[in-house]
């Protein structure tokens, strides 16, 4: 049975913390020595009570020895930095510092800067004059300032400035948590899709990962020469046979697959299912039956399946495979979710890598498939379309791999969520399994058989989907989308579903307009996104998203994010601030891609 802990090979990044501080000795600093090291364990403390790693975990933080005067304390934190094994780096102060003196050159690790906002020393002085010297040295960093002045001596974080703090945290640590780790292609381009065709520079040089290929053969010589551990794949199936319900099948009756074939189907995906996740991230048990090299795993925090065609033309689909390692439990318990993209669209499971590391949740892939106008569905349902719904809907839907998570069968104040794996109580997870029917596969789609899942989203929660496109001479693109999920009377959804393949799970999504460009109507969201898949990730994360992309150096082409939670680094303003869109490509073209 693959074990969780060896999982996050290597362990997490922590912050490092910074307490700079105005160098003149026999009065001045002195005076400024408690004030400025409070600011920074009240940071630490912060960050430790409010974030988690993927696995649960608190986030750890380091504060330098000492405050930071100069040069030479500058070098000394940065070398315990380096042994601690920070991965983001954040200046506080509450004065006038010493600005190239104390600030953080190391241009790998995201880097902010929160000035205290006082009147008794220029703590907003040193922080204007340090990100400028940022800037001119080509490291953009954020600034944090208070919107309202505090009292000097005060230990309290604002409300403001723990957003800021709260975002930049986020964002770095996904950055760095990405870093060496590696995108798993499990066969290669699915149908031609542009996404699924593999980019080692845009992974390389973007997001710091390797990029990593197996031949779906792969998958035919561990299940022939039995390269699993037995005992983990007959406690896997008893649990699929205990909690999956099979689904009716819509296939014709002459070419149904008998049930002896559908039982085989059963062992052979959950077979699938094992290999791919040590195929991911290895499994010390696979060593104890003497495979050693296939025990090490391809240290993959995504990856992707092709499945369509060479796969699926013989053998069982990948969709209970994809669905259940992208969902937060399976047979070994609750646990944190898998990035599987599915037809190896890696641009997609890049945008999943994003939203599951900025909020420790599975995320929805599924096809943007189709645009039904309030008027549509009032000619083919006669129900017209209200609430958030009330100017069209979204909807989302692709050959039943998206997590089980997408059910929104958990709860949070009482209303459908999707929770980090430690929030999820067993009840929540069987409730997700019960709401989901495993139907036998589409045989015209999938020649090979094997099972979809089929689950309806429930309607109200917050949810935000993304994609990332590559643009030939821009390089990668990032798109936003805010809004929520939908429900629909029982007789519309049924009516809208079995227009495409109601054995696939479903969201319908309705955007959150702006009255301006792209997200003028639901109509122009359908008809400015750039690519047939997008995840979709629980609550309204764009501004994350941003950080993020800042951080990485890609545009964001279109967002509905009020302009109030986008946070950038300050060198961004000095690209333009009329129009934030053209300055964003501006910005991110010229510092270019964060390892090039």
């Amino acid at each position: 049975m693959a074990e969780q802990h060896f999982r996050w090979n290597g362990g997490f990044p922590k912050i490092g913390i910074r307490p700079t501080i105005d160098g003149r000795r026999n009065g001045v600093r002195e005076s400024l020595e408690e004030q400025t090291m409070n600011m920074a364990i009240g940071v630490a403390k912060l960050f430790s009570e409010n974030l988690r790693y993927p696995d649960g975990s608190p986030v750890e933080c380091v504060i330098a020895d000492s405050t930071i005067g100069g040069v030479a304390e500058s070098a000394a934190a940065a070398s315990k930095f380096a042994k601690e094994g920070v991965g983001v780096s954040i200046t506080v102060t509450p004065c006038w510092c010493y600005g190239t003196e104390t600030m953080d050159m190391d241009p790998s690790i995201p880097k902010a800067v929160w000035g205290f906002n006082g009147t008794e020393r220029p703590g907003a002085v040193y922080l204007a004059a340090v990100l400028s010297a940022y800037a001119q040295k080509g490291l953009p960093a954020f600034g944090i300032y208070g919107n309202d002045v505090q009292d000097a001596g005060t230990t309290d974080v604002p409300e403001d400035v723990k957003a800021k703090l709260l975002a930049f945290a986020k964002a770095g640590l996904a950055v760095t948590i990405m870093r060496g780790k590696s995108y798993l292609s499990m066969g290669s381009v699915s149908m031609g899709i542009a996404g699924s065709i593999v980019n080692d520079s845009f992974f390389q040089e973007y997001l710091g990962l390797r990029t990593e290929y197996i031949d779906m053969s792969e998958f035919v010589r561990r299940i022939d020469e039995k390269i699993y551990d037995p005992i983990e794949f007959e406690k896997a199936l008893s649990w699929v046979k205990e909690n999956c319900i099979e689904g009716p099948d819509n296939n014709a009756a002459d070419i149904q697959s008998s049930r002896e074939q559908k039982d085989k189907d059963w062992e052979t995906v959950v077979k699938m299912t094992i290999i791919a996740r040590d195929l991911m991230i290895g499994n010390p048990r696979l060593a104890e039956l003497d495979f050693g090299e296939e025990a090490q795993g391809h240290n993959a925090i995504v990856s992707g399946f092709q499945g369509q065609r060479q796969w699926t033309d013989h053998f069982p689909n990948g969709d209970f495979m994809e669905s259940i390692l992208n969902s937060s439990f399976d047979w070994n318990g609750i646990r944190a979710p898998y990035m599987v993209a599915t037809e190896n669209d890696s641009l997609n499971g890049a945008v999943m890598l994003f939203g599951s590391l900025l909020t420790n949740t599975a995320q929805i892939f599924a096809d943007v498939r189709t645009y039904w106008s309030p008027e549509s569905v009032k000619r083919v349902t006669g129900y017209k379309l209200t609430g958030a719904a009330e100017n069209g809907i979204l909807h989302l839907i692709n050959s039943g791999s998206a997590t089980l998570d997408g059910s929104g069968e958990q709860t949070k104040d009482g209303k459908p969520a999707m929770k980090p794996f430690w929030e999820i109580s067993t009840e929540e997870a069987k409730k997700c399994l019960d709401a989901t029917s495993w139907r036998p596969a589409s045989v015209e789609y999938f020649r090979g058989g094997g099972f979809s899942s089929d689950f309806l989203t429930r309607g109200g929660m917050p949810m935000t989907m993304s994609r990332l496109n590559l643009v030939k001479g821009i390089g990668p693109v990032l798109q936003i989308a805010e809004g929520y999920s939908v429900e629909l009377p029982e007789h519309v959804h049924d009516t809208l579903d079995k227009r495409t393949d109601p054995t696939w799970p479903t969201t319908w999504f309705a955007p959150v307009l702006t009255g301006k460009g792209s997200f003028s109507s639901v109509y122009n969201v359908m008809d400015n996104w750039g690519a047939n898949h997008g995840s979709i990730s629980f609550g309204h994360i764009g501004g994350d998203l941003i950080t993020l992309a800042s951080m990485l150096r890609i545009p964001v082409s279109m967002h509905n994010v009020p302009e109030s939670q986008v946070f950038r680094p300050r060198a961004w303003g000095l690209f333009g601030t009329n129009d934030p869109e053209s300055a964003d490509y501006r910005a991110c073209n010229n510092f270019g891609p964060l390892y090039k």
